[in-house]
């Protein structure tokens, strides 16, 4: 059995093509999205358009929160002050530019998500079982990590947020992170997204890149007014 995992799409509406296009070949029993629709790209409406006529389940990000909730902040942690000047000039822009039809929509996300597969549990969440924007990566302090794994009762734990992707097991807990479908920030510009293949003997994860057209979001993101630094950053895949 296949199951497909994607996160973090910011607005980025030709990686999700590209992304759902190479999972649609892999032809899985299921696909799930981890949240974080909107912010930092021109394409909200668009994301949103497509994961509900795909009909994704999809988790509700801190993002999605801050948008479709009216909110102050997105739920980010900036250690920059410039960085977090642009994360608010990104927001404030998404929160105009998405229409009330969508942030309904946003509003409407699970938190979570838990199912059941070939004798394993899996929990789904956007940045870990006890918050919303909670950063888990792979570094964290091993205490910390099996705490949230203590909070995940579940075999396998699906997250997002950071970016960054990776698996890891922690006790009895496989931790997969499915890293960032239109902003990565590990140094890699193509999408990202997770193949899960389940079976009696264990979960294989699988993390797939896909090409994508970055030149042409990066200049709409210029075009449509955002800060260039988001441009930058998509075309570095940087934090």
């Amino acid at each position: 059995m296949k199951i497909a995992i994607f996160s973090d799409i910011h607005a980025n509406i030709y990686a999700l093509e590209a992304v759902l296009a190479a999972i649609t070949r892999e032809k899985p029993a299921k696909i799930f999205c981890l949240g974080d629709l909107v912010g930092y790209a021109p394409f909200p409406n668009e994301v949103i358009g497509f994961l509900r006529q795909e009909d994704i389940p999809t988790i509700l990000g801190n993002y999605d929160d801050g948008v479709g909730f009216e909110r102050a902040d997105c739920g980010c942690v900036y250690r920059d002050p410039e960085l977090e000047r642009l994360g608010r000039i990104s927001l404030e822009w998404t929160k105009v530019h998405t229409t009330e039809k969508n942030k309904s929509y946003l509003r409407s996300l699970p938190k979570e998500i838990r199912l059941e597969a070939e004798g394993k549990s899996f929990l789904l969440v956007h940045g870990s079982p006890r918050k919303l924007n909670e950063y888990v990566y792979a570094d964290r302090p091993q205490a910390t990590l099996e705490r949230i794994a203590q909070s995940a009762q579940a075999d396998v734990l699906l997250f997002g947020h950071t970016h960054l992707p990776y698996q890891k097991q922690v006790g009895r807990v496989l931790f997969i992170n499915a890293g960032s479908v239109g902003k990565p920030k590990d140094g890699d510009t193509r999408a990202g997204y997770v193949l899960l293949e389940l079976s009696a003997s264990g979960i294989e994860a699988e993390f797939r890149r896909v090409l994508y057209a970055v030149d042409v979001v990066a200049m709409a993101i210029k075009e449509h007014g955002l800060p260039e630094q988001f441009a930058r950053q998509l075309k570095s895949a940087s934090l």
